[in-house]
């Protein structure tokens, strides 16, 4: 509980600590010097991220980040708990926006960082505009950011694997983009499920080989969110 408690002060604390740099941030795109205000938002994300991860006093081990190609790509991983954002953003380091809920537009200073990130917000209920948000995920790549999809679409908070939502993968096809499969190994540990509770333990990011869309065949284009999956569920 005193773990919990302490992690949540220091959450609030952190984001108020944050209103310089959104200040700072805020006089850079103001002035238009659009690459500062995106290479500067991405330290000030990865920093934070990284910071809630450590607070908790968790081994993180990171396997296969070599293997990312320099170009943008779409990240693929299993959704195992609250911390995987985190996670992500802090210890795998390459420029990555998120699909992310509709309500985070309006979290205190989160939203304004990741709105310079170009993360995509969805809105669960609205198969239009989550069509139209998804139609938007070139202009990720376009601006040099990768960007990360859970395509189970929820939390499993176990160590379970869940089925991938058909079509969760167009974009990468429509944009042809490389795919890394991320496999997140005992992240749902972070937080109790039961009550909440933050508490300190390891776990594994595993990156397996890119898949580069365009040298697949039709069946395997067809057989893409499978394969994907396959290839998660391998490192489990």
């Amino acid at each position: 509980m005193i773990k919990t408690i302490s992690w949540f002060t220091y959450f609030w604390l952190y984001q108020i600590a944050l209103l310089g740099s959104l200040i700072k941030m805020k006089f850079l795109e103001l002035k238009g010097e659009d690459d500062r205000v995106k290479n500067y938002t991405n330290q000030l994300a990865k920093n934070w991220a990284k910071s809630l991860v450590d607070f908790t006093g968790s081994e993180i081990i990171v396997k296969g980040e070599d293997k990312i190609p320099e170009e943008p790509v779409l990240f693929v991983a299993n959704h195992q708990g609250s911390f995987d954002i985190p996670l992500l953003l802090g210890y795998i380091n390459k420029p990555k926006a998120f699909i992310a809920k509709w309500e985070l537009r309006y979290m205190p200073f989160v939203s304004g960082w990741m709105k310079n990130m170009k993360c995509i917000f969805i809105k669960r209920n609205d198969f239009r505009q989550t069509l139209r948000a998804f139609k938007d995920a070139g202009k990720v790549f376009d601006a040099g950011q990768s960007l990360v999809i859970f395509p189970e679409g929820t939390r499993s908070c176990s160590d379970k694997l869940g089925d991938f939502k058909r079509g969760s993968l167009k974009i990468a096809l429509r944009e042809e983009v490389a795919i890394v499969p991320v496999t997140i190994k005992g992240s749902y540990k972070l937080r109790e499920a039961n009550n909440g509770l933050i508490k300190g333990d390891k776990v594994e990011l595993i990156l397996s080989d890119p898949i580069y869309v365009e040298s697949l065949s039709k069946e395997e284009r067809n057989d893409l969110t499978l394969i994907v999956r396959e290839k998660i569920k391998e490192n489990l």
